[in-house]
């Protein structure tokens, strides 16, 4: 696969979410005609790849793949403590799917409700692998979230979100719709967990990406206009805790120990 490729690939959403992007990313330094300017821009809400590239070029690509994998291990070990019997996701991380396996694999029961995640299906990738794993799954459609959340009030609940990135002031940009579905659980009481590599930070403003509106209507008849942003931002009063490499972390502590700990971010 050439560079052109990649980035076609990365724009078609056929390499999908953050982690599996950054690697893909690092790995394409090496390609002939490689622009970090140009694969930035195709995704800009990325930090997870901006700071990756950056550590990559200054101490090696293996190096910085080597923090995504050390820190997917230490994520998932924190990430299965807080599964409960009832888990509600949104779209698709790969983070949150390999606590969901790792929690199973470790004799916990739960059941999992997720949304289909329009316009793109990505929820339907998430319940495809869950299922292929034995993992009990209810998937939804997007309007129904909130009343995938409120269902069995007897059992315990989480939600779990990955994130595209976490904001100076403990705010998560995540894809479109999980600040809703945040709020719908804060005011039900039910504890929200953002799992995600700590070098997802980012100290600058990150621009929400809207994306074409084919997505949403193909054929759009005439005197319709479509918004089609394909993240939202998820408010920090929302989130029990940050899930990473870091530890089970309170928003704003998680920022105050990527800061001490990555001054070079």
């Amino acid at each position: 696969m050439n560079f052109k490729e990649l980035l076609k690939k990365i724009k078609e959403v056929k390499i999908q979410g953050a982690t599996n992007i950054t690697i893909a990313g690092i790995k394409a330094m090496s390609l002939k005609g490689f622009s970090e300017k140009k694969l930035l821009k195709v995704r800009p809400t990325e930090p997870l790849l901006k700071n990756s590239l950056k550590f990559a070029k200054k101490y090696g690509q293996e190096k910085a793949i080597e923090h995504i994998f050390e820190s997917q291990k230490k994520i998932i070990n924190y990430g299965y403590k807080v599964i409960k019997e009832i888990v509600f996701t949104h779209c698709h991380s790969s983070t949150v799917i390999n606590i969901l396996r790792y929690a199973k694999e470790k004799g916990k029961k739960f059941k999992v409700y997720n949304t289909e995640t329009r316009p793109l299906y990505q929820g339907r990738k998430t319940a495809k692998e869950l299922a292929k794993d034995g993992i009990k799954v209810i998937q939804v459609v997007d309007a129904a979230a909130g009343i995938a959340m409120t269902l069995n009030h007897k059992k315990k609940h989480i939600v779990l979100f990955g994130a595209d990135a976490i904001l100076k002031n403990g705010d998560v940009v995540n894809k479109v719709g999980s600040g809703m579905f945040a709020n719908i659980a804060y005011d039900y009481k039910i504890p929200v967990y953002i799992c995600a590599d700590s070098w997802k930070f980012s100290s600058r403003n990150i621009k929400i990406e809207e994306r074409n509106f084919r997505e949403v209507w193909k054929k759009l008849p005439k005197k319709i206009k479509i918004k089609n942003p394909a993240f939202e931002i998820i408010k920090n009063k929302y989130i029990k805790g940050i899930i990473s490499e870091l530890g089970v972390l309170k928003p704003k502590k998680f920022v105050k120990k990527v800061k001490k700990k990555y001054r070079w971010i």
